[in-house]
């Protein structure tokens, strides 16, 4: 029973090291691992050469040259299906609960999650959402009226309960 339960706690911390991954990338120009190994440090998370590498493997990150020319570390789009999949498996691991109040969606994420699950949402372009911001475990989004956030909350609650 405790190495399940120890375990479950490592893939919990490994899913909300990723998220942050993914939230670093998609914030800065991150071109080494020593550079997201300090981006990560300064978010609290305390990982290895190794970890960060197999972390950037698992989650199929490629670097690829931005306007300027220089490389940096970016999410392999490979197409439509598969990177709205992606987004929805951000959604999945992340998000413990979500609401309506009239044209808002509230998402309750795991601590540390709701950016990288906001990015998800804003990626996933829902014609919907007029905007989204995230704090560090909840995610505000604003629609266009009621019916289009009693709409977002139903897809949403599809993804997240599958």
């Amino acid at each position: 029973m405790k190495n399940t339960e120890s375990s479950n706690a490592g893939n919990k911390v490994k899913k909300i090291r990723q998220a942050k991954i993914l939230d670093i990338i998609e914030t800065y120009n991150i071109t080494t691992q020593e550079e997201l190994t300090v981006y990560l440090r300064d978010a609290g998370f305390d990982a290895t050469q190794a970890t960060i590498s197999r972390d950037i493997r698992e989650l199929k990150l490629t670097k690829s040259s931005d306007k300027n020319g220089s490389y940096k570390y970016t999410v392999k789009e490979v197409n439509t299906e598969q990177s709205e999949n992606k987004y929805e498996r951000i959604l999945i691991e992340a998000a413990i609960s979500s609401t309506a109040a009239v044209n808002l969606v509230v998402i309750k994420t795991y601590s540390g999650m709701a950016n990288a699950a906001c990015a998800a949402i804003d990626r996933l372009a829902w014609k919907e959402v007029a905007g989204s911001i995230a704090g560090d475990d909840t995610i505000f989004i604003a629609c266009f009226s009621e019916h289009d956030a009693k709409s977002v909350l139903a897809r949403l609650n599809d993804i997240i309960k599958k």
